[in-house]
């Protein structure tokens, strides 16, 4: 890294300092602790770290009880990181919040304590049952509340709400109603509800890849990356906000947070890129953009795809599949934009003599390929289950560090991340125990809107009201003018998926990234499929994916853009705003999901993939160019009208489309070299 990459005086300092605070209340809670109360709360979230790793390594208790004692240590880390509300001091850990933890954490350990018992007396709760669960019904709530704000609890409320008043409701959305012993019967005594798949993948695969994470941002790995993104493009134009596009994608993937994603490159990159030239909000908005891209990329997606793998019953790899090519295809135009913006200002790069050597980069951090090539091997050619992968890559990480750092010490041997005041068997040891520790504080908060996503999904299936939502979208999509149907066949199915993109963004503003997919794949996906029932599950699926993630850098919500706005020290709605404009091209993909499953490698060949692939880059390249308005010179309105046609020709795979937006890309590139030259053009 340039030996000034933070060297850019006190104000970037400040900002720095407060989107640390930021991501740190955000990711991890508010509350620091010191002295004999930080040995033992994080104590309790080693336990849970040790849990987890337990049961990855010799089984998973069963389904219900392994739920149970997870929902149980992530309550009580939640009442014990997390204040009620920022103005509470955030030293020290009043009693009532310890009192809360124990009680919210008995709550959800009730089940597993007594799960024989509620077996036997399953459809038939005693008033004890209803009570408890009453109890750990407010407690989510309140959990999710201190970690993740108002938006999801109240979203969670309201469907809560939607069980008992049904028959007071307008006819299209109205049921029967339920008594509070049904609905608590139900949402907390069943796999349907709290204690349903939502929860059961963050106990399981969730956990299991964030802990991997956690291992791994220890050993140093994302300034080990951060070094290898500038090595190979800080010298280009606009060399920085590339190197930010990278290296989020890098670390995006493996930390399923964008939040997160800006804080470990956006230290980093912001400053670099406002040094070259780059405005405040701009810097902001790249690194919000490439961070949100980064969870989009495969093979792990923020634990996404294994998600997605289990809630449609289909192969992992069935999902990497189909996420490949866009998520290659988004990163390639976000490289493109940011490149046009670099191009449009005048911005050049680093200088050379500032930034690392490729290869020597590269090599001095070459084992951190060694457990994410354990994690592909379990995967892909070992074929085993993806806690289970993760458990050996988690394994293959620890190991790693503790060999690297020995290393160190016995020959003097230097390995990015492991540094000489560090690599002592006590520090080493220290560090791993950190990761244990952090991933643990990362969960609480997953854990408890995990819960409240089964709320959710509880509701949905005790009333029916998912496929009421569906069939809402469905009868506004065929309510259009008949004359419209027949000049654009397809523009029922359009409006169906646009109502669904805005649900999609609207649900998931302020949400986390799993909790937000399932809440999607409970409501709005079905809107997809039974609109289109002949369109591959998966590509419904996808679609909602993307706009969930999307939500995150949306404003006036985008947390990540308020992280990256405390970096840059500008304006967090503007830096939103920028990012919203460079993800215009990511709008755009996930249609195509719909109307070309071929992009997701569906009944295609090799040579038509390599096509579409080709095209489709192209035409989010112009759509870029259209959003920036600069081609190879200031673009027109009509040529920025032209180059956003050509990117939806070229974006939906067809021979002909192809052809005709590749004619519209040439035409505007031929005036505006015309332009550039000062020649007439010999056609006009």
């Amino acid at each position: 890294m340039p030996s000034d990459a933070r060297a850019e005086g006190a104000p970037e300092e400040e900002g720095a300092a407060e989107a640390e605070r930021l991501v740190r209340e955000a990711e991890f809670g508010a509350r620091t602790f010191s002295g004999p109360l930080l040995y033992a709360t994080g104590a309790v979230a080693v336990a849970w770290s040790g849990f987890q790793l337990w049961t990855a390594a010799f089984g998973t208790l069963p389904g219900v009880e392994q739920r149970a004692v997870h929902l149980a240590f992530g309550l009580a880390l939640c009442f014990i990181f997390y204040p009620a509300a920022r103005r509470i001091g955030r030293q020290g850990l009043p009693a009532y919040d310890v009192g809360l933890a124990l009680l919210g954490a008995w709550t959800a350990f009730y089940v597993y304590w007594f799960q024989a018992a509620l077996v036997r007396r399953v459809g038939d709760p005693t008033t004890t049952d209803i009570v408890t669960g009453v109890l750990c019904i407010l407690f989510i709530l309140e959990a999710t509340r201190r970690t993740v704000g108002w938006i999801l609890p109240l979203i969670t409320a309201c469907f809560i709400g939607y069980a008992f008043l049904g028959p007071f409701l307008p006819l299209i959305i109205a049921h029967r109603g339920y008594t509070i012993r049904r609905v608590v019967d139900h949402l907390y005594l069943t796999t349907e509800g709290i204690f349903g798949i939502p929860l059961w993948v963050s106990s399981t695969f969730v956990f299991a890849f964030v802990l991997f994470g956690a291992i791994l941002d220890q050993t140093g790995i994302g300034e080990y990356l951060i070094r290898l993104a500038f090595s190979l493009f800080g010298g280009t134009r606009g060399g920085p906000a590339k190197a930010a596009v990278v290296a989020s994608a890098f670390m995006g993937t493996i930390s399923g947070s964008s939040i997160a994603n800006v804080a470990t490159t956006g230290n980093f990159t912001i400053p670099l890129m406002k040094r070259v030239g780059y405005a405040p909000e701009t810097a902001a908005g790249i690194e919000t953009a490439a961070s949100g891209n980064g969870q989009l990329m495969p093979p792990i997606m923020g634990a996404a795809a294994f998600v997605m793998a289990e809630w449609l019953r289909i192969p992992y790899l069935e999902v990497v599949k189909a996420a490949v090519l866009p998520a290659v295809i988004d990163q390639l135009a976000l490289l493109g934009a940011v490149h046009l913006l670099a191009l449009k200002h005048g911005i050049r790069g680093l200088p050379r003599e500032e930034l690392p050597r490729f290869w020597a980069t590269f090599l001095s951090g070459i084992h951190y390929l060694i457990p994410v090539g354990v994690l592909l091997w379990a995967l892909i050619w070992a074929q085993y289950t993806p806690l289970t992968a993760a458990f050996y890559a988690i394994v293959a990480a620890a190991a790693l560090y503790v060999v690297a750092g020995t290393l160190r010490n016995l020959r003097g041997v230097e390995f990015s991340g492991v540094k000489g005041e560090e690599v002592s068997g006590w520090a080493i040891g220290g560090r791993l125990l950190r990761g244990l520790y952090m991933g643990a504080r990362t969960m609480a908060g997953v854990a408890a809107t995990t819960a409240s996503a089964g709320i959710i999904v509880g509701v949905v299936t005790l009333t029916g009201i998912g496929l009421n939502l569906s069939n809402i979208v469905v009868e506004l999509a065929g309510s259009l003018p008949a004359g419209l149907l027949v000049l654009f066949p397809q523009a029922d199915l359009f409006t169906a998926l646009f109502l669904t993109m805005i649900a999609s963004l609207v649900l998931g503003m302020g949400v986390p990234t799993t909790a937000t997919y399932i809440i999607m794949a409970t409501l709005t996906a079905p809107a997809i499929s039974l609109m289109a029932p002949t369109i591959p599950l998966i590509a419904a699926h996808l679609f909602v994916f993307y706009f969930g993630i999307l939500a995150d850098d949306t404003p006036p919500v985008g947390l990540a853009a308020y992280a990256a706005a405390g970096i840059a020290r500008c304006d967090p709605l503007r830096a939103g705003i920028q990012a919203f404009k460079l993800d215009m091209r990511t709008f755009l993909l996930p249609y195509m999901f719909i109307t070309a499953p071929q992009m997701l490698l569906i009944e295609t060949t090799p040579w038509e993939a390599a096509w579409i692939f080709v095209t489709a880059t192209v035409g989010m390249y112009g759509l870029a160019a259209a959003m920036q308005g600069f081609l190879i010179t200031e673009a027109r309105l009509p040529e920025r009208v032209l180059l956003f046609a050509a990117a939806l020709a070229l974006v939906k795979p067809g021979l002909y489309t192809d052809m005709a937006g590749l004619g519209v890309m040439a035409l505007v590139y031929s005036l505006q070299r015309h332009r550039v030259r000062g020649q007439a053009v010999p056609w006009i």
